[in-house]
């Protein structure tokens, strides 16, 4: 392995850490939704209506595991079930009124706390993570290079 590929291992073990870390503490003061609960209905709203197995594999979570999130959802109100328009036999689910507002109230919540994090930092920690955001952005998206700037 060349010099080059253990720095950037190096780094990706620190990113994988750090992103940990922040993520588990920011989930920590979040509603009583759990994360899956929250990825899944966010996902919803985003992308929906969605069949169940394409949001498990959207959510990279097995079918089963998938099937208890929705029934949970759809318990409190946040999705809906509707005919599936390409097969009779199939359910889509989308996201209600309320399960926009409690996508929203999470976000919200986990913003604050990563608000917090960040406080005390000084500026030029703050500008060094802005900077890496768009690179960040686009690793989480799965996108491995820059596109070119359109003008």
């Amino acid at each position: 392995m060349s010099a080059r590929e253990t720095d950037r291992t190096a780094i990706a073990a620190r990113l994988a850490a750090a992103v940990g870390r922040i993520n588990r503490r920011a989930r920590t003061d979040s509603a009583s939704l759990g994360y899956g609960i929250v990825s899944a209905l966010a996902t919803i709203e985003r992308e929906g209506p969605l069949r169940p197995g394409d949001l498990s594999r959207l959510e990279v979570v097995t079918k089963p595991t998938m099937t208890r999130i929705l029934t949970e959802l759809e318990q409190r109100g946040f999705i809906e079930r509707g005919a599936d328009p390409r097969d009779g036999r199939a359910f889509m689910v989308s996201a209600t009124p309320a399960g926009v507002a409690a996508v929203e109230e999470a976000r919200s919540q986990r913003t604050g706390i990563v608000a917090e994090l960040i406080h005390d930092l000084p500026d030029a920690d703050v500008d060094a993570i802005a900077n890496a955001l768009g690179v960040l952005e686009r690793i989480a998206q799965g996108e491995r290079t820059q596109e070119p700037p359109t003008s």
